[in-house]
């Protein structure tokens, strides 16, 4: 009796124990604006001479400042609150004249003065690469951003003081409403979440994260099954189309068999419907990095075998999503591998999975900056060397379709298996393999012993397992991929302090493992740079990819079949996205559907997915969410039977409660703003939706959502 009741009692304090690590709260995930300090006059920043900061914060300073490589001066901030150890790339420091052109000066070191101000030595020189230098003739804005908030703007003359600059606006840190009928406690931080980690908010999805939190949230993602919908599998096909299964022939075996449209298809309806969604959001950015194509390989169960590969290594590591991906034979076709012989190598894949996958152009400091030669130049991480003996060692492989093979059919380019190696197509020479300092293996001896098929088998495997691994450990990899993953999830031009505490979580995910991709979006999406109810530097946030434009209407508000009855069969979305510019799975070449490295043309701005944005398509983004949201997606007889229409009736009784529209804006404004709906934007909205008759609540509904929509403050993700 005594044992039972210790048991009761212990379960008991189990119950508790878990229950308490549920309920606790995460931390407060708002970070205070930096506060620039003024001199006398109070509109011009306060600055100095490069100084050791071990007295007061000054009371004066210089009025201008001089432009160059070694012109160097410090400027304060107010009492700035930050984590131990905070690293000079945590801060950036922009100047400018209120036009679309910034110029961003570098940040060298930090530290306190005595009365507890922080002191930031600047260089007074841009040196991105990509943007001119300021001119130093006058006047200019500057200000600072730290973890995506911005400073208040003060006056700083470069070359001379004086002179005309326009106005410009920095939205002050105001956050969204704490307390109303449409949020609780960071609400706006657990939308911005969403729209970061799945395809677009959902009730279900905030009141879960609201009961646990961002991080036990993106635990219990890592063990969520998938996929929710199950793969199409459609059979593989010959290579050359059959006369029964043309286009014009037989259009929907083409359909099924030949395009991108069933994974199209259940692409959209997971993204719509699964409770995956972090993994399905991981697995589409590492399919815009690790790139394969349909305008290549056109069949559709070629690419869905290379979609589950992705699905699966989402949360995997990264090392073994190299040798994966490196022997698949959608990747394999896609970039020539499986046509690479000893007498002929090839050097598409060697050279894209350096440059593009793994480490890209020029060696970077783990903050993702360029470093530089003793001439500033930077420093290439691969040469035209590098990348022959590279060529040797991946060749050899090819298609699995002899007898054993998974997937292999007689007459059938077998997709399904890992490519196998052709002993008689591999180089057995020696080959050098990339030099870098702590890299521990740089070459790959000859063969001695390669006498027959199994040796050569084995001897080609252990050489591929060995380029990849030193490729795995190149001190790039972390902050590169890393870089790239931020741009993808959260922000264009993440700070350099962002990206090495990504590159950090890569490296070593506390457990001494590298590439260990939960840590790597764990600390992507928890970082404080990307956490907060509101984000007010100017250039946070990014462009809405096409995709997640569509997707994040079919989980606000509920994608349905087009007559209302039923689920979206996922038809009809591709088009519309081919037309912005993003045809899914069809990516217009190996360097994606847009490069990271874009700057608005005109500008200053990094902001890779602008690439797509022009006339043309800024008028289809429009056009698009004016017809799925108005009225759906009617069926057709290429690619959708169902269509897809939308949901309203959540938002339906907020329209009929309040005929001002007022709570409709306010339920509205969280949901797509995060609550920073401006009261000009509003007011324009509310006359709209005040213009469609009372009776009509769901009229009223669609004509607030299409406004949002299609606004710039919601088209940039921030």
């Amino acid at each position: 009796m005594k044992k039972t009741k210790r048991i009761i009692i212990a379960f008991a304090c189990l119950v508790v124990s878990v229950s308490a690590l549920i309920a606790q709260d995460d931390p407060n995930p708002n970070s205070p604006a930096p506060q620039l300090i003024s001199g006398p006059d109070r509109t011009r920043v306060l600055a100095v001479d490069e100084i050791t900061t071990r007295g007061s914060t000054p009371i004066a300073g210089r009025d201008a400042l001089e432009v160059g490589v070694n012109s160097r001066a410090t400027i304060f901030l107010a009492r700035q609150a930050m984590q131990e150890g905070e690293p000079p790339g945590a801060f950036r420091v922009y100047v400018t004249r209120g036009g679309a052109r910034f110029h961003e000066l570098s940040v060298d070191s930090i530290s306190r003065t005595r009365n507890g101000d922080t002191a930031l030595s600047i260089t007074v020189f841009d040196r991105s690469g990509y943007r001119e230098q300021p001119v130093a003739d006058g006047d200019y804005w500057i200000y600072v951003t730290w973890r995506g908030m911005a400073s208040n703007a003060l006056k700083v003359g470069l070359g001379r003081s004086g002179g005309q600059i326009r106005p410009i606006a920095i939205q002050k840190a105001e956050s969204a409403p704490v307390d109303s009928l449409v949020g609780y406690r960071f609400s706006a931080d657990r939308i911005r979440l969403m729209e970061q980690a799945t395809f677009g908010p959902s009730p279900a999805v905030d009141q879960r994260i609201r009961r646990v939190g961002p991080r036990i949230w993106i635990s219990e993602q890592f063990e969520e099954p998938y996929p929710y919908i199950p793969y199409p599998e459609p059979p593989q096909m010959p290579l050359v189309i059959p006369a029964d299964c043309t286009q014009t022939t037989f259009p929907a075996c083409y359909n099924e068999r030949y395009t991108m449209i069933p994974l199209q298809q259940w692409f959209f309806r997971e993204a719509a419907y699964s409770p995956a969604q972090l993994r399905l959001r991981t697995a589409w950015a590492l399919g815009q990095i690790w790139v394969t194509s349909g305008v290549t390989t056109s069949q559709a169960s070629h690419a869905i075998t290379y979609q589950k590969l992705l699905m699966d290594s989402a949360f995997g590591n990264y090392r073994k999503l190299m040798e994966d991906a490196t022997l698949n034979p959608t990747m394999g076709n896609y970039l020539d591998m499986v046509r690479s012989t000893r007498q002929n190598p090839n050097e598409n894949y060697p050279r894209e999975i350096l440059q593009l996958f793994s480490i890209g152009l020029f060696m970077l400091n783990q903050d993702g900056t360029l470093q530089t030669n003793g001439q500033g130049q930077p420093i290439p991480t691969f040469d035209q060397e590098d990348i022959n003996d590279l060529s040797k060692v991946m060749t050899g492989w090819t298609f699995c379709n002899g007898a054993g093979c998974n997937g292999a059919q007689p007459g059938i380019v077998n997709y399904k298996a890992p490519m196998t190696l052709t002993p008689a197509n591999h180089d057995l020479s020696a080959k050098t393999l990339l030099n870098y300092p702590g890299a521990t293996v740089t070459s790959i001896p000859a063969c001695t012993d390669c006498t027959n098929d199994t040796a050569i088998r084995t001897y080609a495997t252990n050489s591929l397992r060995a380029a990849l691994d030193n490729i795995f450990n190149h001190p790039n990899v972390g902050p590169y991929i890393g870089k790239l993953m931020i741009q993808h999830m959260v922000t264009s031009d993440p700070s350099p302090a962002y990206v090495s505490r990504v590159a950090a979580a890569f490296n070593n995910n506390g457990q001494n493992v590298r590439g260990d991709m939960k840590a790597v979006v764990r600390a992507i999406l928890l970082d404080p740079e990307a956490r907060g109810d509101i984000k007010t530097a100017p250039r946070f946030g990014k462009l809405r990819e096409p995709v997640q434009l569509m997707t994040a209407l079919t989980r606000i508000f509920p994608a349905k079949a087009f007559n209302g009855t039923g689920t979206t069969d996922g038809g009809t979305f591709s088009l519309y996205g081919a037309g912005m510019g993003q045809n899914p799975f069809n990516s217009p070449t190996v360097f994606n559907y847009f490069p990271p490295d874009h700057v608005i043309a005109g500008t200053t701005i990094l902001a890779p997915e602008f690439d797509l944005l022009n006339t043309g398509t800024s008028v289809k983004r429009t056009n698009m969410l004016s017809v799925l949201i108005f009225d759906g997606f009617a069926s057709n007889i290429s690619d959708t039977l169902r269509g897809t229409s939308l949901d309203y009736s959540e938002y339906v009784p907020i329209s009929i409660a309040d005929e001002t529209g007022a709570m409709l804006l306010d339920a509205l404004n969280m949901q797509f703003l995060h609550g920073t709906m401006s009261p000009a934007h509003r007011s324009i909205i509310q006359a709209a939706v005040q213009a469609v008759p009372a009776s009509n609540p769901t009229q009223r509904v669609k004509t607030a959502a299409y406004l949002l929509a299609a606004s710039s403050q919601y088209q940039v993700q921030r």
